[in-house]
């Protein structure tokens, strides 16, 4: 059986977003759907509001994820689907969760979370830790383009994040948007006997050599001398998904989630994915 794509559900608003795009990206990439809901150690089994004793946490949970079943049936119903009642906490299982997953995906900010927050814990740290590519929903696209976009700088975390953003463009049977910011402008003033600084660092040569490989996809390519957040914010407004490395060339290699990263998954108006390319050796 393929990797499934696992879905992080508490039952909050921003989490039935979540749970409407996994399932049909599960359905779309013909891939199962694992719907978890990790119950916290230290929440009582018996709750304060119980109107009946039948009334237990568990029982609460068991329903949720029934619920949440029959939605994802709904949105996707040739797609299989599971579901999961979990102990521990959040973060830490779903990070376990994520290295048997094809793909994590989690709502912005959960019930948990602070009301100013745009983006809560959960999120950020999947997106630092997750072995597996992590799709946070913030904000669902006001209309499907058919658009992927992603960021490329040409690092390994880039080369892993382009191969997730082929896939997911591939099975919407849509167009991949290649974003890469260039470090100097096309042309510099220079002193006599030198040419100009060359528009190119070699990204689009082997962005050519990586479409050979991948004629099916079709590739296009934008060059941007914004800072890369800012490029990647202003392309998710009209994207149907934005997909970063976890870590580019300027990243510190012991932080996962580069600045980059953190910064788009604030900013975006689309759901982003943020893939992790392997741990370097130290």
């Amino acid at each position: 059986m393929p990797a499934p794509i696992v879905l992080g559900f508490d039952g909050s608003p921003i989490a039935r977003s979540a749970l409407d795009w996994a399932a049909v990206d599960a359905g779309r990439r013909g891939l199962p759907l694992r719907i978890v809901h990790v119950r916290e150690p230290w929440c009582a089994e018996h709750p304060f509001d119980a109107s009946t004793p039948d009334d237990t946490l568990t029982a609460r949970c068991e329903r949720l994820l029934a619920g949440a079943a029959r939605r994802a049936r709904d949105s996707a119903p040739e797609a299989s689907i599971s579901t999961a009642l979990v102990t521990g906490a959040v973060t830490e299982r779903l990070r376990t969760e994520s290295e048997t997953a094809d793909t994590v995906v989690v709502g912005s900010r959960g019930l948990g979370g602070f009301a100013g927050l745009v983006l809560g814990s959960v999120g950020l740290g999947l997106a630092a830790c997750a072995a597996c590519p992590v799709v946070v929903v913030r904000r669902m696209p006001r209309a499907p383009s058919g658009e992927i976009v992603v960021g490329y700088d040409g690092s390994p975390a880039a080369d892993q994040a382009l191969e997730y953003a082929a896939k997911q463009a591939a099975a919407r049977r849509g167009r991949l948007r290649v974003l890469h910011g260039l470090r100097y402008a096309p042309v510099a003033p220079q002193p006599v006997g030198f040419g100009p600084v060359p528009a190119d660092d070699g990204i689009e040569r082997r962005l050519a050599d990586w479409h050979e490989r991948h004629p099916g996809v079709e590739l296009t390519v934008s060059m941007s001398f914004e800072h890369p957040t800012a490029a990647l914010a202003a392309a998710s407004r009209t994207a149907d998904l934005v997909v970063v490395g976890s870590v580019g060339l300027t990243g510190v290699s012991c932080a996962r989630l580069g600045s980059v990263g953190h910064g788009v998954l604030h900013r975006a108006h689309c759901p982003v994915a943020v893939v992790n390319a392997p741990a370097t050796p130290v």
